[in-house]
């Protein structure tokens, strides 16, 4: 059968991974932190805004001209000639304002390189830690969905060899056959899931795909919820995407300052030499040269209402973003009480009860004491609860870790534990 096929294929490609090293979510987080390729360019674009930083402060490059020609004069009846030549040092100076401006623009563009570190740090630890559950529940899956379906292969091999007398025992068998075939396509998507959650864990440590890993035993433990007005006014304060649209609109109002500035001119000051002879007349010019275009034709007007344009668009974009981030936290504060108000109703041995059921009617069915509906029902349940279980955790857990993106902080929401539950 090909479920049957695909799950002794992805077995067999595991087993091929081995020796698998075992780690906890606290070092899966740390290896990632310390080799994610992805933080060298976060790591390289705050290297640059220095960089762009110390460019700013500088004044221009002075500007070196001289010129050299032929020199002819007469004085009276007599004529001379000679060389003529000159050369002068020009020191651009801004005007007054301009690189301080700039440097703010600079300073500006440093902190939201920092901010995009810092927010990639934090969504890359959430996310690592998302992974490893994933990978863990995908196991567990895994496991519940192949013990179920190895039962109904024994069970139908057995009613197989028998002779089924009647239409009843033919359905029966045909029930289970069924059940069978349903019970290895889950364990073939938990195969699956698990292998997709592996291959990007093993992306985000930064080693290579087929890395074998196997995550230590645990269990989550989550903190009551979070008063959504402290959370709300945590966003506020914290929120990365915020503090960079807010550090976006002041820079655009020193873009605006800087436009506005450079309707003035830049001024060159410098010392200039010249020699003049001709015949045996020599003519020596030492002096100060001064630069300065005249904004006759260019005031700059385009690149001022330019910057403000994008002024007004940084300061629309802060508040879209604010509005989108009360509404992201809400969000995810809703979906982290619904689904603790869903584990809180699971008794802690609830999987485990459903297994032994499931358990006894495999036995007692076989005895002919309990019918194939009940028999069915439970092996059915029984994979239902450890799905559903697995499945509230780790979206409980992905809305903690989407509250902390939002936030800005590491909110003590929910935490992973290599603890037995007592």
């Amino acid at each position: 059968m090909l479920a049957s096929y695909l799950t002794a294929s992805l077995v067999g490609w595991t087993a091929e991974l081995e020796p698998v090293a075992t780690l906890t979510v606290s070092e899966l987080v740390d290896e990632a932190l310390a080799k994610n390729p992805e933080l060298r360019f976060y790591e390289a674009e705050i290297i640059a805004a220095k960089a762009g930083r110390k460019t700013a402060g500088l004044l221009g490059n002075p500007q070196l001209s001289g010129d050299v020609g032929h020199n002819a004069q007469k004085f009276g009846g007599l004529s001379g000639e000679g060389v003529a030549w000159s050369v002068s040092v020009l020191q651009p100076f801004e005007w007054p304002g301009r690189i301080g401006l700039r440097k703010a623009i600079a300073n500006h563009d440093i902190e939201l390189a920092q901010f995009g570190y810092e927010r990639f740090k934090i969504a890359l630890a959430s996310r690592v830690r998302a992974l490893a559950y994933g990978l863990f529940a995908a196991q567990e899956k895994s496991s519940a969905a192949a013990e179920v379906a190895e039962r109904f292969k024994a069970l139908r091999e057995v009613l197989v060899q028998r002779d089924p007398a009647g239409l009843t025992p033919l359905l029966e068998t045909r029930v289970i056959e069924a059940t069978e075939l349903n019970a290895q396509r889950k364990a073939s998507e938990a195969a699956l899931a698990t292998q997709a959650a592996l291959l990007e864990l093993n992306q985000l440590r930064g080693v290579a795909p087929d890395t074998g890993l196997s995550v230590s035993q645990m269990r989550l433990v989550f903190s009551p919820p979070e008063d959504k007005g402290a959370l709300l006014r945590l966003a506020r304060t914290n929120n990365f995407e915020l503090k960079a649209r807010a550090l976006e609109l002041a820079q655009q109002g020193f873009r605006v300052d800087l436009a506005k500035n450079e309707r003035y001119p830049t001024i060159s000051v410098g010392p200039s030499y010249s020699d003049q002879k001709a015949g045996s007349e020599e003519q020596r010019i030492i002096g100060v040269g001064i630069s300065l275009p005249l904004p006759l034709w260019n005031r700059n007007k385009g690149n001022i209402e330019a910057a403000a344009a994008r002024q007004m668009q940084a300061e629309v974009s802060l508040n879209a973003t604010e509005r989108e981030i009360q509404r992201k936290v809400l969000e995810a504060a809703l979906i982290y009480e619904t689904k603790l108000r869903e584990m809180a109703k699971w008794r802690p041995d609830s999987v485990q009860h459903f297994r032994e059921a499931a358990e006894v009617a495999d036995r007692h069915y076989r005895l002919g004491a309990v019918p194939i509906s009940t028999y069915v029902e439970l092996q059915k349940q029984y994979l239902d609860a450890v799905e559903g279980l697995l499945d509230t955790k780790k979206e409980a857990l992905e809305a903690a870790a989407q509250l902390e993106l939002l936030t800005g902080l590491t909110l003590p929401l929910a935490r992973t534990t290599t603890e037995e539950p007592k």
